[in-house]
Parts: C-alpha cells; structure tokens; sequence
C-alpha cells in the first residue's frame, strides 16, 4: 500500500511538473514556427505586434517572467489543447500585414481552426497549406488582399467544414478539387476576381449548406449538379457572368431559403421546379435575359416573402400570396389587374419603370397591410381612386411619372403613417387638398410638374416632420401661407415656376436645416426673409425672376455651404461685398439685371471654386479687379450692360478653364489685352461697345475653340491680323463699327464655320474672301470693298493682273520664237550634214 501511495505521487507529481511547463519541447517548434511568421510581417508604424508573443529560453529564470511570456498557449490568439499543442489560431481584424510564405503549415498537427479574416495579409495563397490535413475544420482568410490561383492542394483538406477566402483579390478557376471537401457545409468565394466555371464536382458537397460564389467573373452556366445538393439553404450567385438557363434540378433544394441569381446573363424562363423550394422565402433573378411567363407553380411559396424578378423581359400575369411583389424595371405591358387586390398579404408592391397602362385598379384598397406602392414610370392613366385612402399602413406612394389626370382625392388624408407621397409629373388638376395637412407623419411631399392650381393649403403648416416639399411648375396662385413658418425640419423647399404672390415667409430657416431654396419664376415681392442671412446650411437658392427688392449688402451673410445663387431679374439695390469670397464652396454666382451698384469687390477673387460669374445688366462701376484671375475654374464671367472702367486686367489670362466672356456695354477702355490668348476653351468673347483703342492683338488667332468674337462698337485701328483666319470654328464674327482699315486677309477663307459676319462702319478696302458667310455679310459703310455681295460692286480687274497677263503672253512668246530657232537651226545642221556626206561620196 505505501508503495502505490507513493507511485501515485510520483505521477501525479510528473503530471504537475508537465501542466506547469513554460513551452514543452513538443510545442516548442509550433511557438517557434509563430515567432518566425511574426517576424515576417510588416510593422511599418513600430507599434507592438502580437506584444505577447514572446518566447524565453529554458534556463530563464526572471521573476518578472508572466504567463503569457513563459506559456505559449497563453499568446493572443492561441488556443492549446491539454497537451499543450496548438488547436486555434484566431488573428481576425490585428492589423496585420504580410504573406503566408514563411508560416510552417508543416508545424501545426492538431490546427483545429485557422482565422486570419479581416488584415491585410497579401500573396498568394500557399499549395502547403495542405499540410493542415490531419484535423483542421475551420479556414477563414476571408478580407485580405490575396491574389492567384486557389491552389487544388485545398482539396486534401477532407475534414474542412468552413471555407473562406471572399473579398480577396483570387483569380482563376475554381479547382475541381474542392469537390473532394466532403465534409464542407460553407463555401464563400465571393468578392474576388474568380473566372471559369463551377466545377461540377461542387455538387459532391452533400452536407453543403451556403454556398457563397457572387461578385466574381464565373462565366458558364449553372451546373445541374447543384440539384444534388440537398442540405443547401442559402445559394448566392449574383454579379457573376453565367450564362444558359436555370436548371430544373434546382427544384430538388427543398431546404433552400434563399436564391439569389440576379445580375447575370441567364436565359429561358424561369423553371416551373422553383414552385417546388417550399423553404423558400427569398427569390432574386433580377437584372438578367429571363423571359416568358411568371410560372404558376411560384404562388406555391407559401414563406415567399421577397421576389425581385426586375429587369428582364419577363411577361404574363402576377402570382399571389406574397409578402414582397417587385417586378420593377421589366418589359410588362398591359394593366394592372383587379386581382392584385386579392394579395391579401402584400406588404411591397413595386411595379416602377415598366410599360404598364390603364388605371389603378380600385381593388388596391383591399391591400390593408401594404406599406410601400410604387408604380412610378409607366404609362398608367385615369385619376387616383379614392379607395386608396383604404391603404392605413401605407408609408410610401410614389405614382411620379405616368399621365394621371384628375383631382387628389380628399381620402389621401386617412393614410396617417405616410411618409413618402411623390405625384410628380403627371396631368393632374385642381388645388391641393386642405387634408394632405393631416398627414403627420409626411417627410417627403412631391407634386411638382402637374397642372394644380388654387393656393397652397395653410395646413401643410401641420406637417412638422416635413424634410422636402416641391410644387415647382405648376399654376398655383396667391401668398405663401405663414403657416409654412411651422416647418422647423424643412430641407429642400421648391415652388419655382408658378404664379405665387406675396412675400417670402420670415422663417423659412427658423429650424435652421434649409438647404435647397427655390422660388423663381414667381410674382413674389418684398424683401429677403432675415433668417435667411444666417441660414449657414443653404447649399442652392434660386430666386430668380421675381419683384423682390431690399438691400443686397445687408440681406445676404457668409454661407460655409452654398454653392449655387441666383438672384437675378429682380430690384435689389445695394452693394456686393466681399462676404461672397468667404463662402468656401460658392460655384455659381448671378445677380443679373437688378439695381446693383458700387464696384466688384476684390475679395471675390477669395472664392476659388467659383465657375460662373454673372453681375451683367446692373449699375457697378469701377474696374475689374485683378484678383479675379485667381479664380482657376471659372467658365463663364458676365460683366457686360454696367458702367465698368478700365482696362481689362491682364490677370484674366490665367484663367485657363474660360469658356465665355461677356464685358459688353461697358466703358472699359485701352488694348484688349494679347494674354487672352492663354485662355485656350475660351468659345465666346464679347468685347461689344465699349472703347478698346489700339490694333486686335494676332495672339487672338490662338483661339482655335473660338466660336463667337464680337468686338463692335469701339474705337479700335489698324489692319486686321492675318492670324484671324486660323480661327476655323468661328461662327459669328462682329468687327462693325470700328475704325479697321487695309484689306480683308486672304487667310480669311480659311474660316470655314462662319455663319454671321458683321464689318460694317470700318474703313476696309479691297475685295471680299470668297466664304459663303461673307456673300450675305453686312459690309457698308467702308472705303472701297468690292466683290460678290449684293451691297457691293464687283472687283475690277486690277493693274497688277493686267501686268501679269502681259508678263505672261511675253514669256510665252519668246519661248514659242526660241523653240522655232532650235527647230531651223536644226534642220539647217542636218541638211548641211547630209550635204557633205554626199560630196565625200563622189569623190
């Protein structure tokens, strides 16, 4: 007895001393097969990698020793099993960064699990990973960069149950041998750049249970060996490039929950075997070549709930007995049937984008439970029917886009959970209903391109919860309700285009949320709103075309956001300040024909992203400042109908992205500056009555986009540049009313594109280019010009072409006399030659 006491102890004793060994030699190699990785990867920012994965030697003997240094087992990471060997290693989002080329498969015998998702770990993906054989169940490399092949070495991995290698940068086919994975219930592949086909062999999976294969480049069609695969319940092949239609055998996945084909190239119809997947409840074949009928066999799914069959050519009736209807984006003609009234489960109706005709069918309102009805963009008729006020759980209805005509019905006021209400572009008729107020719940309002008319209801105040609200172009009339004050959440409010009085409400930014304002195109007086001066979320404000007065300097701030005004065709006086160069975002600036004065402020040039600049028809005076040659995208600048001084700022050249530029009707005066030349898009220049002097500098026939060139009306000399014959896209050319002399430049008929040429009131002479445009040019009023135009004489023939004819006949005569002396002299040489050959003969 005491000796088995003291056996007992004695292994007992050995079993302590094993438990509590720091790293036995058996695991050693594995700790060190990791430290050898570790060291391999990337730590470009020197912060602590994997800090607890440290080894010490065996004879250490450091009190400051902890577990986690003296016990590989303990590293982050790691898992052991009771004998101290590696069973899991989990690195899943640590930042790593490096290959798999010095990680020793070969290391780890017992690797239960291997997760490294989310790093960015890159390469290839080892053919020795294969080495992982003996036990391991679980492969996760899903979000890195790997890129190659899947080497088919995966395939001796017979104990895998899940397998993931998405949202990689993998190529290639997938290996055949992936079939031999007999144990796999998951395969995602999905998210990488794959191509081929799927292997047949797939369909030897028969515990697979998701399988995973879209956003790649999978060409072919679907193997009918995926009919085999009967523990499937999840099968996503969508963003692929398969081809051929869907197998029947698709029907024996009587487990199959969710189907998910959409964006590819599959032909046929849709397999009346899919009526057979009684798990089904998700059913996408969206964005394909699918045609023929819907099948019958489909209203079978009783757990449907979501069907997305949307772009494809497929045709017939709608099945029942659905959660979700989505037959959008299609090639579905004819009307809505009453039927639809029978889907007494619907929830989602979507039928938008199709070719559908004929009018709602009043059996909609049947549809209790319908949250969301969009029919938007098909060519249905007739008025709403009033049933739709049956529709109490309805959240969304967008009917925009079709030719309804009629009235809003009154009943559009019991859908109490509507959020979204969008009747846009349609014929409909008559005033807003006072009862689209009782909508509370209403965030997005959109009538706009109808034919209502009447005022807008002063219950739209109520709907406090309202983001949007457009009801431009229509024929509504009278004031803007104050009640539109109430409108806190308001975001975007459009009511351009219609015939509304009265003044701006005082608070339309009170909830300080106001980004898009438009009301142009109205008889709307008075001044600007005050909380429109700090309303620093305004992102586009269109008030152009209205009576609004008030005093631009002071009515407008400094807005962080906006990027498009326009205030045009109104009576503001005022100054412009420097305020619009401190907005940061500003594209568009237009404040056209109002009563505008004092000089364009200098700090405009401030705002650099500004592209469109239009100050034209006001009364500013002063000169361009040249800042404005910072602005570095600006297109388009209007300056033109002012009092504007000056010369013209030589800066302007910079601006390399100019398309127009109009300073008309100025008083601007000196050279028109040669650096014009640099603004090489430029397409319109309209330097019309002011009083430019001095001769057109030649660098203006650079401008080879140059379209339009009206320099009329000045007090410009000189001959007129050769080089503005190269301008060969010119299409209106405008010189009148100058002091231009000498004659018109033979490069001249290189302008091909002319349509309207204007050279009147000059002192040009000579004979016209023979263009077309110039035939029917206006060109009195000069010193002698001549040629085919109905104003003006035809050239004589001139002295200098009489000389030359002369010069000519005379050169032509002395070669005619000088051939004829050869000639004689000739036939003088051979007779004389003849004749003493004779004589030698005869003597």
């Amino acid at each position: 007895m005491p000796i088995s006491n003291n056996l007992l102890i004695f292994f007992v004793s050995i079993l302590i001393l094993i438990l509590l060994s720091p790293c036995p030699s058996a695991t050693r190699s594995e700790a060190e097969a990791l430290l050898k990785w570790k060291n391999s990867l990337h730590n470009p920012t020197n912060h602590s990698l994997l800090s607890s994965w440290n080894l010490l030697p065996y004879n250490s003997t450091s009190p400051s020793t902890n577990s986690s240094q003296s016990n590989c087992c303990q590293w982050i990471g790691i898992v052991c099993n009771e004998f101290g060997s590696v069973t899991e290693i989990n690195l899943s989002s640590s930042n790593l960064k490096g290959t798999l080329r010095y990680f020793n498969f070969s290391s780890f015998p017992n690797l239960l699990s291997l997760d490294l998702y989310n790093n960015s770990l890159y390469g290839s993906i080892p053919s020795q990973i294969s080495n992982l054989s003996r036990l391991i169940t679980s492969l996760d490399l899903g979000y890195n960069q790997f890129s190659g092949n899947i080497p088919p070495e995966v395939g001796m991995l017979v104990s895998l149950e899940e397998f993931g290698l998405y949202h990689n940068s993998l190529s290639g086919s997938i290996p055949q041998e992936v079939g031999q994975l007999s144990s796999l219930f998951l395969l995602s592949l999905y998210t990488n750049d794959l191509s081929g086909p799927i292997p047949t062999s797939i369909g030897n999976l028969s515990k697979l249970s998701v399988l995973n294969l879209y956003e790649n480049n999978i060409v072919g069609s679907i193997p009918r060996e995926v009919g085999q695969l009967k523990s499937l319940t999840i099968l996503r092949l969508y963003t692929n490039h398969l081809t051929g239609s869907i197998p029947i055998s698709i029907g024996n996945l009587s487990k199959l929950f969710e189907l998910d084909l959409s964006e590819n190239n599959n032909t046929g119809s849709i397999p009346q075997e899919v009526g057979q997947l009684n798990s089904l409840v998700v059913l996408q074949l969206f964005t394909n070549h699918l045609s023929g009928p819907i099948p019958v066999s489909i209203g079978n799914l009783s757990k449907l709930s979501n069907l997305g069959l949307n772009g494809n050519n497929i045709v017939g009736s709608i099945p029942r007995e659905l959660f979700e209807l989505d037959l959008s984006e299609n090639n579905i003609t004819g009307s809505i049937p009453q039927e639809v009234g029978q889907l007494n489960s619907l929830i989602v109706l979507q039928l938008f984008t199709n070719h559908l005709s004929g009018p709602i069918p009043v059996s909609i309102g049947n549809l209790s439970k319908l949250s969301n009805l969009t029919l938007f963009e098909n060519n249905i008729v007739g008025s709403i029917p009033q049933e739709v006020g049956q529709l109490k759980s309805l959240t969304i209805l967008r009917l925009y886009t079709n030719h309804l005509t009629g009235s809003i019905p009154l009943s559009i006021g019991n859908l109490s959970k509507l959020s979204d209400f969008d009747l846009s572009e349609n014929n409909i008729v008559g005033s807003i209903p006072r009862e689209v107020g009782q909508l509370k719940s209403l965030i997005v309002l959109q009538l706009y391109q109808n034919y209502l008319s009447g005022s807008i209801p002063a219950s739209i105040g109520n709907l406090k919860s309202l983001t949007t609200l457009k009801l431009f172009i229509n024929k509504i009339t009278g004031p803007i309700p104050v009640e539109m004050n109430n409108l806190t959440n308001l975001e975007k409010f459009q009511i351009g285009s219609n015939f509304i009085s009265g003044n701006l409400p005082e608070n339309i930014c009170r909830g300080g949320r106001l980004t898009w304002f438009q009301a142009s195109y109205n008889n709307l007086t008075g001044s600007i709103p005050k909380s429109l001066r700090n309303c620093s979320t305004l992102f586009r404000v269109h008030l152009q075309v209205n009576q609004l007065t008030g005093n631009i300097s002071e009515d407008f701030g400094i807005y962080s956001n906006l990027v498009y005004i326009s205030l045009s065709n109104n009576k503001f006086v005022g100054r412009i300040t420097g305020n619009w160069g401190k907005c940061p975002k500003l594209v568009s600036l237009k404040m056209s024909n109002n009563k505008i004065t004092g000089r364009i402020p200098s700090g405009l040039g401030n705002a650099a992203k500004l592209r469109e600049i239009d100050l034209s028809r006001n009364l500013m005076v002063g000169e361009i400042p040249k800042e404005l040659g910072k602005l570095k995208l600006l297109f388009n600048l209007k300056l033109n109908n002012n009092n504007l001084s000056g010369k013209v700022p030589t800066e302007l050249g910079m601006l390399s992205e100019l398309q127009e530029v109009d300073l008309s009707t100025n008083k601007l005066s000196g050279p028109i500056p040669e650096q014009l030349e640099q603004c090489s898009k430029l397409l319109k220049l309209n330097l019309r009555n002011n009083i430019f002097s001095g001769n057109v500098p030649l660098q203006i026939g650079n401008l080879q986009s140059l379209e339009n060139l009206d320099i009329s009306e000045n007090v410009l000399t000189g001959q007129l540049p050769l080089e503005l014959g190269h301008l060969s896209k010119l299409e209106i050319f405008n010189i009148s009313h100058n002091n231009f002399s000498g004659s018109i430049p033979p490069t001249f008929k290189e302008m091909i594109s002319l349509t309207s040429v204007d050279m009147s009131y000059n002192q040009l002479e000579g004979s016209l280019p023979g263009n077309k445009a110039f035939f029917e040019a206006s060109v009195g009023n000069n010193k002698g010009l001549c040629g085919n135009n109905s104003s003006l004489k035809p050239c004589p023939i001139s002295k200098q072409s009489s000389n030359e004819v002369v010069i000519i006949l005379v050169i032509v005569s002395i070669l005619v006399i000088f051939m004829l002396f050869c000639i004689i002299v000739g036939v003088l040489y051979i007779s004389q030659k003849e004749k003493g050959t004779t004589l030698k003969n005869r003597e």
